[in-house]
């Protein structure tokens, strides 16, 4: 294959994309397929001769489709979206084309410098300080974790890196029960440990405690333990808890902790003004993480990090040898130094074409839409009897049940198996419960409102 193919062959495949997103509906959103069936499809062994393209794309139309979750599906209401909208689609198509390593200034001029615009203009339309600056990292899970080992390397007066941490002092991560995965995972990387991270007690809203978050700093340091940072959530990924932010970033400022913020999902959220609420205070924090893959348009992969100060950052991550410098130049951002991959890709141009496509308003009127939708869904759910709500709406995310967790869960499989949309579940309070989530870029009231419908089909 040669560029003259590409040229015939992307043709095809703008063809077969938009037909498969014209007929979406018409498939079930989860794949209705078993394990190792895809597997058996392909052969054991590579061809030793080139085989005809027509041969290739008709295998994958074949194989690959119906073997598929249709994540780009109007009623995917399961996990988080990772939406791609259309612009975003195109502005891949070319960074793929460019196909360029943007690890450093020098190698992706462009690359670097529309990421640094891109960052300022999420900075400003959240509405945070103007102090702050970032990067793109691939997902929040990088994001937490370049934060958390900044946060170690600062406790540890920049020895970890330098000298291994068998013989320093043990840290302590303070975090809620309501944060994501990714910060455990962080701690375990970070050679922290799950042990050392503390999960902090929730009140009645679900939000960390501050008052037994001081209490704990306290206490570790009476222990001779050394705390290193706080993670604080919003929007958790389970029902969407959130911790009262401007009251914990002051706990922890008082006892000279950095603090990262997981807005993974609803800090899309917060380019609507009438939603900041829900993270006042979080100007306080040293770092904070979100998704413009989860709501905002952008395809996966697309998670900004703000840094009040990317210093601590670029000194814990950055590692420059003599065949990465650029030469004739003064110090120009390698944006690579800021996080724990070498490698790069050109992120920043989804972000500009999907900004300038639908605009900050555009973009809102899609966000209010959407938890407009969840509330009404959650208040149809909540009439269906057999059915309640255990958690309310969190913007565009809340949870129900049906009765004891054996007929929750028998009801969530009839509901999946059925294929009209798709739901996941969490465990709250020790309760099985289903998560209902709005926010796929194309749905629609009717998509939304088809989860009651499939509900009292199902019942």
């Amino acid at each position: 294959m040669n560029h003259d193919d590409l040229r015939h062959w992307s043709k095809r495949a703008a063809d077969w994309a938009h037909h498969y997103h014209a007929t979406l509906r018409d498939r079930p959103v989860r794949a209705q397929t078993t394990p190792g069936a895809t597997a058996a499809e392909l052969p054991d062994a590579p061809p030793e001769a080139p085989e005809p393209m027509e041969t290739i794309f008709a295998d994958f139309e074949r194989i690959v489709p119906d073997a598929m979750t249709h994540w780009q599906h109007p009623r995917f209401f399961a996990y988080f979206p990772a939406n791609a909208a259309p612009a975003s689609m195109l502005a891949e198509q070319l960074a793929n084309a460019i196909a360029a390593q943007c690890m450093l200034w020098q190698t992706s001029p462009a690359a670097t410098e529309i990421e640094e615009v891109m960052v300022r203009w999420l900075r400003d339309a959240l509405g945070l300080a103007p102090r702050f600056t970032g990067t793109i990292h691939d997902s929040a899970t990088t994001a937490t974790l370049s934060a958390v080992l900044t946060m170690r390397e600062q406790a540890l007066d920049w020895q970890g890196n330098a000298e291994g941490l068998s013989a320093l002092p043990r840290l302590r991560l303070y975090a809620s029960a309501q944060t994501h995965s990714s910060v455990d995972k962080a701690a375990r990387i970070a050679g922290i440990g799950q042990a050392n991270l503390v999960k902090v007690a929730t009140d009645d809203s679900l939000s960390m405690d501050p008052g037994a978050l001081d209490r704990a700093i306290a206490q570790d340091r009476d222990a001779g333990l050394v705390p290193a940072g706080v993670i604080l959530c919003v929007g958790g990924t389970s029902v969407g808890g959130t911790d009262r932010i401007a009251e914990s970033i002051a706990v922890a400022k008082r006892h000279a902790l950095p603090v990262h913020v997981d807005a993974a999902w609803a800090g899309s959220a917060m380019i609507c003004p009438e939603f900041r609420p829900l993270w006042e205070g979080v100007d306080g924090a040293d770092s904070i993480v979100f998704n413009p893959h989860k709501w905002l348009g952008p395809q996966f992969d697309c998670a900004v990090q703000f840094l009040a100060d990317p210093k601590p950052q670029v000194r814990t991550l950055g590692l420059r040898p003599d065949y990465l410098e650029t030469l004739g130049h003064d110090a120009p951002t390698d944006f690579n130094e800021w996080t724990v991959p070498l490698g790069r890709r050109f992120r920043a141009l989804k972000l500009w074409f999907t900004l300038r496509a639908y605009g900050l308003d555009g973009l809102r009127t899609r966000i209010r839409t959407h938890v407009a939708w969840a509330r009404e869904l959650a208040e149809e759910i909540a009439a269906i009897p057999g059915l309640e709500i255990v958690t309310p709406p969190m913007l565009s995310l809340f949870s129900f049940a049906a009765g004891d967790d054996a007929a929750t869960r028998a009801l969530l499989q009839r509901v999946n198996d059925d294929g009209r949309v798709y739901l996941t579940q969490t465990t709250h309070r020790g309760r099985f419960v289903v998560r209902v989530q709005v926010g796929q870029f194309d749905t629609t009231r009717d998509d939304v409102m088809t989860v009651a419908q499939v509900l009292r089909d199902l019942l």
